[in-house]
């Protein structure tokens, strides 16, 4: 048995190499617990997100399985981790998004939700009672100065902005993705941001979708709401895309 063994019974106990060993688990059940793949993109004027629509049994009812979540007007959120995890930090989100406009009087900016999840995040890792939710968010929303925004929080409370990232199984296939492309994203127009997003998860998944497969959802302007595509909306941009890939 490793010597490190003897390190991952707590959360709160490092390794002589400085690891917090549980918190390592905690990322990897978060990226593979649920076996999807999230994509994140900020265009000029618009920040979406693309992910798998996975029905685990064929008894339940399709339209009731999403991962991507309203918590505002305009804010929302694709959760990937393990399943309960992902509903107890929307739910989590929603009251401190409701909390913050009942104190101040207006809705609650993006980043400021971020933070907010990301410091109740991190309290998870300090004790060895708690356990630190598997789920990974990627928030997108609107500010009312800086407009569309895209914000990632991870297990351990570390949260960023990104002009684009990724969640879960394939995080690094589609970030190597989005990298190359990284120079041309600030600038992408609706259609554009959707269809890259769409085209990043296709590649790293190695498939192409049907309308009904995955979940797009957006915000779109200054004054814009966070809301989801609907499959015609979908296959109308998988058209799209297989029509620039013919030509």
């Amino acid at each position: 048995m490793s010597r490190d063994s003897n390190y991952d019974h707590h959360i709160s106990i490092f390794s002589p190499q400085g690891r917090l060993y549980q918190m390592e688990y905690a990322f990897k059940a978060a990226s593979s617990a649920s076996g999807l793949t999230g994509i994140a993109l900020r265009g000029a004027d618009t920040a979406v997100v693309v992910t798998q629509r996975k029905v685990p049994d064929r008894l339940i009812v399709p339209t009731s399985v999403s991962h991507v979540h309203n918590v505002t007007a305009k804010i929302g959120v694709l959760a990937t981790g393990m399943t309960a995890d992902c509903h107890s930090a929307v739910q989590r989100m929603r009251y401190e998004a409701a909390d913050f406009e009942f104190k101040y009087g207006y809705s609650i900016p993006p980043a400021v939700l971020a933070k907010r999840m990301a410091d109740i995040a991190q309290v998870n890792t300090q004790s060895a009672s708690m356990r630190p939710l598997a789920v990974v968010l990627l928030i997108v929303g609107v500010d009312d100065e800086k407009g569309p925004q895209v914000l990632k929080v991870d297990p351990a409370g570390h949260f960023l902005p990104f002009k684009g990232t990724a969640s879960g199984a394939k995080e690094q296939e589609a970030t190597n993705f989005l990298e190359k492309r990284v120079e041309n994203i600030p600038e992408y127009s609706f259609d554009e941001t959707v269809r890259t997003a769409i085209v990043c998860l296709g590649s790293v998944l190695g498939s192409d979708f049907r309308g009904n497969e995955i979940e797009v959802a957006c915000v779109q302007g200054k004054e814009g709401k966070f809301r989801s595509l609907t499959e015609e909306e979908i296959e109308d941009h998988l058209n799209a895309i297989a029509d620039d890939a013919d030509a």
